[in-house]
């Protein structure tokens, strides 16, 4: 098992999710940890300062036991741009706008106007009707603040994609802020969005 399995299944122990494990070239080593998502349960929580403190103690010696070589430890919580990596990250956020990365071009199933050679894709998350998964955008401009839009306007049309996990690079949520008001699904976002951390710098003992 790798040092990256035993990090994921201590986190699970702990009882959060591991959002995403990112490694970079300067030492930092950074963790993002939520709560499992629960849909009978109408307010989900949200993690704390506390949650990434008790995290880092626990990681911070199980990287010590595994020798991993780093310099900074980071735990912290979702931004805006949650990155999407499994079946219920998917199922928790329909409805909301998504930026995915397909791993090969759409090619021939190119829509009329769309390059064949496209991979990023934005637009509305929703489930297929196959079971799969599909985005859905207009590329229509949106009306102008207090412009009237006739009734009798024909109905924008709307580009759809149909697409699978396994045909997925990389998703993630589109980091979109909305100052107006709060769209049904932002209810499963904390109002601060922006992102709760706690740091180690160096190994456990030094």
């Amino acid at each position: 098992m790798s040092w990256q399995q035993t990090l994921e299944q201590t986190v699970t122990g702990l009882g959060y999710d591991l959002v995403d494990l990112e490694r970079s070239a300067g030492g930092l080593l950074r963790v993002t940890i939520d709560f499992p998502w629960n849909p009978a349960v109408p307010e989900q929580r949200f993690v704390t300062v506390e949650d990434c403190e008790r995290v880092t103690r626990q990681l911070q010696f199980l990287l010590e036991v595994e020798n991993v070589d780093y310099k900074r430890l980071e735990v912290g919580s979702p931004g805006i741009d949650r990155p999407l990596r499994h079946e219920a990250d998917f199922e928790r956020f329909v409805g909301e706008v998504v930026d995915i990365t397909l791993k090969l071009p759409i090619g021939e199933a190119a829509a009329a106007g769309m390059a064949a050679n496209r991979k990023k894709f934005r637009g509305v998350l929703e489930r297929a009707p196959d079971g799969g998964w599909q985005l859905v955008w207009s590329d229509a401009p949106e009306p102008k603040p207090g412009q009237r839009v006739s009734k009798k306007a024909k109905p924008v049309p709307m580009n759809v994609l149909g697409f699978h996990l396994d045909e997925i690079r990389e998703a993630r949520l589109a980091p979109i802020v909305n100052f107006k008001g709060r769209s049904a699904a932002d209810g499963l976002r904390p109002p601060n969005m922006n992102p709760i951390t706690a740091q180690q710098t160096g190994k456990a003992g030094e």
